[in-house]
């Protein structure tokens, strides 16, 4: 609870910063009076708040739930070729079907996931146990693989500004009222990971061991798969790829708490949207009023981490 209510206490003032900055000036007192005011922060700066929440969060518990369906605390979407799978998916329905609706957009961004990181997994099973470290060089080979695909073909449509959005910015500047509400639908998926949350770590602990407590390791593989997918799906749909998010949380949660997925899973969300709200605040005030991406300020911040993690002896065994 101590975790939860630090993160709360970081979180909360972040967004209340994040509302009061922006190249325009407005009086936050007189939200409810002025016209000027509440349009503002209504169609911009109230959205993309809720934006870096939602995507912090859900991309979080994302990571937490890839990392124990692969059993490998150094995966993430971005690093298993599930986001570029997902910008595969969306640039063959923006081919296809151009006038389509957001909806079968977003549909076939999350089945193209889906599709991406089950074939992540199909190769991982297929590696020697022991060579832990192999499981994210094949995460880096094959995402560069899809990455290459979506590249060649968004280069042979013409289509590479729209590739160049979804899998390199990373970024909220262009979110406003009625371009972000998908985000909801990834929260909605992360909080069927935390009911879901005892099966996936019992499945963590290996297929015999989830088949002899009465699982079903593919039902329960099937679920894991979906909420990774839409998660990602919703994100390279709306903002873009954003890095680390889903690395480097876990991790830093899963050593200061174990691996209980149930009692982690609300704290990773909470740090997950405090981290990625911090990010997106730094961009916005570096070069202000200008912005910087806030994928390439988690780029740095981001790897940082990731060295610390790998250097620092862990403060606790984990089960």
């Amino acid at each position: 609870m101590r975790l939860i209510g630090a993160g709360l206490l970081l979180l909360l003032p972040l967004m209340a910063v994040s509302l009061g900055v922006g190249a325009a000036r407005i009086d936050l007192g007189a939200v409810l009076t002025d016209p000027w005011a509440t349009l503002v922060m209504t169609e911009s700066r109230l959205p993309r708040t809720l934006a870096v929440v939602l995507t912090g969060a859900a991309l979080a518990v994302a990571g937490v739930v890839l990392q124990a369906l692969v059993r490998n605390r150094f995966v993430g979407p971005e690093t298993t070729g599930t986001a570029e799978s997902a910008a595969l998916g969306l640039l063959a329905i923006t081919i296809l079907a151009p006038t389509a609706p957001i909806w079968i957009k977003m549909g076939a961004a999350a089945i193209s996931a889906m599709a991406g990181t089950a074939i992540f997994i199909w190769i991982i099973r297929r590696l020697p146990p022991r060579e832990v470290m192999l499981v994210p060089v094949a995460g880096i080979v094959l995402s560069g693989v899809i990455s290459a695909v979506v590249t060649f073909v968004g280069w042979q449509t013409d289509m590479l500004q729209y590739v160049g959005t979804w899998l390199m910015t990373g970024e909220f500047s262009g979110v406003i009222a009625g371009r972000y509400e998908l985000l909801w639908i990834a929260a909605a998926a992360a909080v069927l990971a935390w009911f879901a949350a005892d099966r996936f770590a019992i499945l963590g602990l290996g297929d015999s061991v989830a088949t002899g407590l009465g699982l079903s390791p593919k039902a329960v593989l099937r679920m894991g798969l979906a909420v990774v997918s839409v998660v990602t799906a919703m994100t390279i749909t709306t903002v873009g790829m954003i890095p680390f998010v889903g690395l480097v949380v876990p991790n830093i949660v899963a050593r200061l708490m174990g691996d209980d997925l149930r009692a982690s899973l609300p704290v990773v969300a909470i740090w997950g949207a405090a981290l990625l709200m911090a990010c997106d605040l730094i961009g916005r005030l570096v070069i202000f009023p200008y912005e910087i991406p806030v994928g390439t300020v988690l780029g740095v911040l981001g790897a940082g981490i990731f060295l610390w993690l790998l250097y620092r002896r862990p403060a606790r065994a984990t089960a």
